[in-house]
């Protein structure tokens, strides 16, 4: 599409609205509000296709962000609310109905509206906005059907009121879930039995103090690693103060990863212990119902009947209901045997997440932001803060409850004694946290806080042990070592430091390897076929880059032996690098790399593979699940797997009918952000393209930028926006 120069892009919102189509069950007195309150939002699209929508309200503002996120991938929202509602089994079957069980266990529509009507006036009015927005979509698109939802409710925002990405609810594991809904034993499945072996979740975030900016300005790197595509870019503002840019979940309508004129934050996956299992065995209450002993009594098991629907194998409506039993401490998810079952505990606060969620967009500062966090409705994500008064921050997770000192809650623990009831939350003052230490940065990259300001840490033994779980990774010390590399940083040098390709694990493996290698007999005939990789790894700076063929060896070595170890490092209680280092056998460590280079070969027809060659960006369609092709065009990609310490992350692997690997997840937003008096000044980069459509220029054009680290400049100030339009215009109208 032709650009407007930015003098002309305001005249299209003048253009006529598009005729609406009546949604399910839409009334003309609902049609005319939603164009009255469009009149009233203007979206401008820059030369990224990114909306930068503007609202009179904040509610204006929610209407047109939503609708804008409507226009860029309606698919994702529908099936992030079908997933969250409970109802994907409706349109993929009746093998989804046991996520869809798991999540009605604790999000009940009935309950979920009950809570609308008790929230307070500002929030539903947001909560109206975002349903209209997203009804008005619908009114306006008739080509656009939808896979179920043919109308939102304004209640079901606080279905998904938390933007991180692999909920605290996903701990559950579904088969066992199955197992004990339908009284038969299910096996578990790899993932749920080894969850080491899931690509690595999580982020990177960076707060740098003025005092260690090279113009004195507070610096702040966001960069989260999910599932490609699981955000969009944008920006929202309002003449009620709103004005806010990053990363926002499909269907959701805050800022979850980013900043406003004022301040920034960035969330990162948290090793916190934020969910419980408790045992109880069951028993009959004097009234004759079914119960648990509690305490030296029997309490009553709360019943709670489900109704799912489900797609059948012939396309119709079936149905299934479930009895379904709860406890005080939660729903039971699974059983340890005939009598003892598995109550599981989280957080339930949707109405105090939402607000949290929505409310930190608009601090203008420390103070306002920890006044958020008051609402304690985070459980599962680490905070790093920056602002333009050059503060800087971690925070830990706030919904952290207290528990017992004599009880290891890392395992299921006896729900019948009522010493391991969880007592109230952690005030905000007993959390680990760090507010602008001396050593002038934070960090935090999914390990725990005791490294999070280098000597200004926090301290372990100042706190319970069930603050973190999980310990040191590789990515740790990559960051510590690029923080304390120099005295202060530009903004640019901060986006370079994001991209350093030391893998720091192979400091620790790749001398063990060569160990074994030179201690095989000289008759073993792996001293011959492995002479040559192993002379590859040994002159290997243990750097990732596009011609590496270490790289390669490398990382499918470790990704290889990593699955040989894991079985052994659960029951020893050990993960990551160190379990490969300590529990791998010589006899393994040089049966995997024969093994991938036997691979390569056949595969390639040769060992020296350079890791640009192999490991690659492919998008070919708008699909949430992407099927890869290795004759179709792709991109290289020199960064690796988190795992080994990358500090940018691209989770890759081969497919069914491939030979090279195709990155999924990692690097999907990455932003790093400047905050002055004058306002901030950012860059970023998004996988791919803004749109989910191939026909879009916006679809493949980040692409490039992404797979080669290159940060944009983010058009955050108006007269900037406008000067880089692509084009301007109200929802419904004309685009």
């Amino acid at each position: 599409m032709k650009r407007l120069a930015g003098h002309l892009a305001p005249l299209l919102c003048a253009l006529a609205l598009l005729p609406l189509t009546a949604t399910a069950a839409s009334t003309e007195a609902e049609q005319q509000r939603w164009q009255q309150q469009a009149q009233r939002v203007q979206i401008t699209r820059d030369t990224w296709g990114i909306a930068h929508v503007h609202g009179r309200s904040d509610a204006d503002a929610v209407f047109g962000m939503i609708y804008a996120q409507a226009e860029d991938d309606f698919n994702r929202i529908e099936t992030n609310y079908l997933v969250n509602l409970g109802r994907l089994a409706e349109v993929e079957g009746e093998g989804q109905l046991w996520q869809d069980l798991r999540q009605r266990l604790y999000y009940d529509p009935v309950q979920l509206q009950a809570d609308y009507a008790a929230s307070p006036a500002w929030l539903k009015t947001l909560m109206n906005a975002w349903a209209d927005g997203l009804n008005y979509y619908l009114a306006t698109h008739p080509q656009v059907t939808p896979r179920l939802l043919t109308r939102f409710e304004p209640w079901m925002a606080l279905s998904f009121s938390e933007g991180s990405i692999g909920g605290d609810i996903e701990r559950i594991a579904l088969t066992q879930l199955q197992a004990f809904y339908e009284r038969k034993p299910v096996a578990m499945t790899l993932l749920e039995r080894e969850p080491q072996l899931r690509m690595p979740g999580g982020s990177n975030g960076i707060a740098i103090a003025p005092s260690h900016s090279a113009d004195g300005r507070a610096l702040l790197l966001i960069n989260p690693h999910t599932s490609y595509f699981f955000r969009s870019e944008l920006q929202m503002r309002s003449d009620e103060g709103l004005d806010t840019y990053g990363a926002v979940t499909w269907g959701q309508f805050f800022v979850y990863q980013g900043f406003n004129r004022h301040a920034g934050w960035m969330h990162t996956s948290s090793g916190v212990d934020n969910v419980d299992e408790f045992v109880v065995e069951t028993a009959t209450t004097p009234e004759g119902k079914p119960g648990y002993r509690y305490g030296g009594q029997v309490r009553a098991l709360q019943e709670k009947r489900i109704t799912l629907a489900y797609r059948g194998a012939d396309g119709a409506r079936a149905e299934r209901s479930f009895t379904t039993w709860a406890t005080h401490h939660g729903p039971i998810v699974r059983a340890q045997d005939q009598t003892h079952w598995v109550a599981f505990s989280m957080m339930y606060r949707p109405v105090q997440a939402l607000q949290q969620s929505f409310l930190r967009t608009k601090a203008a500062n420390l103070a306002e932001f920890m006044k958020t966090a008051g609402l304690q409705a985070n459980s599962s994500n680490d905070t790093l803060y920056a602002d333009a008064e050059g503060n800087t921050a971690y925070l830990h997770p706030q919904y952290v409850p207290v528990r017992h000192a004599r009880v290891d809650y890392r395992k299921p623990v006896d729900g019948s004694d009522p010493a391991t009831d969880l007592d109230g939350l952690h005030a905000l003052d007993t959390l680990p946290q760090v507010i602008n230490p001396r050593n002038g940065w934070v960090f935090n990259a999914n390990n725990w806080p005791w490294s999070a300001a280098g000597a200004d840490s926090p301290n372990a033994n100042d706190f319970p042990r069930y603050m973190d779980q999980a310990g040191e990774n590789a990515r740790a010390p990559h960051a510590i070592a690029v923080l304390q590399a120099r005295p202060s940083f530009t903004p640019q040098q901060l986006i370079q430091a994001a991209y350093d390709p030391w893998l720091p694990a192979f400091d620790t493996l790749l001398p063990l390897l060569r160990h074994d290698y030179a201690a095989l007999p000289e008759g073993d005939p792996r001293k011959a076929s492995l002479s040559g990789p192993i002379a590859s790894l040994a002159a290997w700076d243990h750097r990732w880059g596009l011609d590496s063929v270490p790289t390669t060896l490398a990382v499918t070595w470790a990704d290889a032996l990593l699955k040989e170890v894991t079985p052994l490092a659960r029951e020893r209680d050990r993960g990551g690098v160190d379990a490969m280092a300590t529990l791998a056998t010589p006899d393994q460590r040089l049966a995997v790399l024969q093994a991938v280079v036997d691979q390569l070969q056949r595969d390639f027809g040769r060992w020296q593979v350079p890791w640009g060659e192999i490991n690659r960006y492919q998008r070919n369609d708008g699909a949430i699940v992407q099927r890869f092709d290795d004759a179709r065009p792709s991109l290289p990609v020199p960064f690796t797997t988190s795992r080994w310490g990358s500090l940018a992350s691209a989770e890759s692997r081969t497919y069914p009918g491939t030979r090279l690997r195709y990155t999924t997840s990692g690097n999907s937003f990455v932003a790093v952000v400047a905050f002055g008096k004058d306002g901030p000044q950012a860059w970023a980069v998004s996988v791919g393209g803004e749109s989910s459509d191939p026909s879009s220029p916006h679809f493949a054009d980040q692409a490039p930028l992404h797979t080669t680290g290159r940060l944009r400049p983010v058009w955050f100030e108006q007269a900037d926006v406008q000067a880089h339009a692509e084009r301007s215009y109200h929802p419904g109208g004309s685009r």
